[in-house]
């Protein structure tokens, strides 16, 4: 069915608001429809306020186009029954018919007998409602059945559907595939990432990274659970992990300067996360066997800081597992975001092998050493305003082509300033950037190589990391 949702529009843009939506298989005896639910505007256009499948109405069974005659909380609505039946709709409300011909004049009516019945009738309707009612209530409806005027609100926790006790509290960020909210479970606090109805195989696919052997790491985001909370169109697919309040490098970045001691223990934090989450692990007594996994969206806002300046790796609904003798199963390798695609995403000239996945994660890794490097105040000048990789090149919004021309053909990347090489240890970060982000993927550093790089950079700092420094 066609897919669309005001709501999602008004706060996103056009960004996941207008899509094709791939409908839930029914149960047996169910069926599949799609609906439309619109107004007219004050210009007599429709404005369309929800698209989408909707579950198992008998009022769409056998009706190929979408042709409105009803309205429901006080918007008009059609439904129908086929592929994509509801690209095209329209409204042709049922008129009541009026005879023309001359009736005969109609029999008196006894009054006082219609002044004791028609109450005793009026009572006896409402006692048959109340029955229906009550009996409906009690059975079990798989689906749900009434069309959303607006985007649902959460539902409150009920122990009784083994929910957890959640409160949601702000959102934090918003992205891809839905909203990030910090939230209060019992005495701690959490982050929960909200998937619509429509994104339920991202939260799906996160999940089972989270759920494999070994990923319980200190550099790995600490997944707490996942729960579908609501029916039908107002699902809602929660994925809950554990809340960092200083947010992600990128947003830190923005506010924040670095020392040299700080820069160190954030990229080798983060090298190490992602030298585990790229590692096969074998099996132990306490757990199974881990297989090597590509992130293919790392970037500064897919890591997280924690209190004390430690990274964590987080966001894996692009994550590609690789099982052992088994393909990797991926059919369209230019998935992520486009400032961070290494060249051979760009081109779209990759080798669907593990370590040519592991290897455009290391290009990434680059860009990011690079974020760390433009805040760190150990460089031999002030430290200038936050930007983003290619910023100065493409701008805040570069297009796919603006990339191609910047990476693949041109071969730039981002400016590594003189100020730095004064400092030995920026230097040296430096060389391990060029070598994360080589032309040829073969020539680039493991994430394991880039760790050890960064804890011998480290010996060079004069002075311990302090976390309560003034900079943070």
């Amino acid at each position: 069915c066609e897919f669309h949702n005001e709501t999602l529009c008004a706060e996103t843009g056009s960004e996941g608001c207008n899509e094709t939506q791939e409908c839930d298989a029914p149960e047996a005896e169910k069926r599949v429809h799609c609906f439309v639910l619109w107004e007219n505007s004050t210009e007599g256009t429709p404005a369309i306020k929800m698209k989408g499948c909707f579950l198992h109405n008998v009022e769409c069974t056998g009706h190929p186009q979408c042709v409105g005659t009803t309205t429901r909380k006080g918007l008009m609505f059609c439904c129908c029954e086929g592929n994509m039946c509801n690209r095209e709709f329209s409204w042709a409300p049922e008129l009541s018919v009026q005879t023309t011909q001359e009736s005969p004049t109609p029999p008196q009516i006894n009054k006082p007998l219609f002044f004791i019945l028609f109450p005793l009738s009026l009572l006896l309707i409402a006692i048959i409602a109340i029955i229906v009612y009550c009996t409906c209530r009690h059975k079990k409806t798989p689906y749900f059945n009434e069309v959303p005027t607006m985007e649902p609100l959460p539902l409150p926790p009920s122990p009784n559907m083994g929910m957890r006790p959640i409160q949601l509290i702000e959102v934090k960020a918003k992205g891809r595939f839905g909203a990030v909210w910090k939230a209060q479970y019992k005495t701690e606090l959490v982050a929960v990432k909200i998937f619509p109805v429509h994104d339920k195989q991202s939260w799906q696919s996160e999940q089972e990274i989270f759920k494999l052997a070994h990923m319980r790491h200190d550099s790995i985001l600490r997944y707490i659970g996942v729960e579908k909370r609501g029916d039908g169109l107002q699902s809602e697919y929660w994925l809950i992990t554990a809340y960092h309040d200083l947010g992600s490098l990128c947003d830190y970045l923005k506010a924040n300067n670095l020392t040299w001691a700080q820069l160190c223990h954030v990229a080798e934090s983060m090298s190490r996360g992602l030298m585990h989450l790229h590692e096969e692990m074998g099996p132990t007594k306490t757990e199974g066997y881990k297989p090597a996994i590509a992130h293919r969206d790392f970037k500064s806002k897919n890591v997280l800081l924690k209190s004390d300046l430690t990274a964590c790796i987080a966001d894996f609904g692009l994550a590609l597992v690789f099982q052992p003798g088994k393909p990797c199963g991926d059919t369209h390798g230019q998935v992520g975001t486009r400032r961070y695609m290494a060249p051979e995403v760009l081109e779209g000239a990759i080798n669907f092998s593990r370590d040519a996945f592991l290897r455009i994660d290391m290009y990434a890794c680059g860009l990011v050493l690079w974020e760390l490097a433009t805040r760190c105040t150990a460089q031999d000048s002030a430290v200038g305003e936050y930007q983003l990789p290619f910023e100065e090149e493409v701008g805040q919004h570069p297009t796919l082509e603006d990339m191609q021309e910047c990476v693949v053909h041109k071969k730039q990347r981002p400016l590594l300033k003189n100020s730095w090489k004064s400092h030995p240890g920026l230097l040296a970060l430096c060389d391990t950037m060029e070598e994360c982000w080589d032309h040829d993927a073969e020539a680039r550093l493991s994430a394991s190589c880039v760790m050890e790089r960064i804890i011998s950079q480290s010996r060079l700092v004069t002075r311990p990391l302090l976390i309560n420094d003034p900079n943070l």
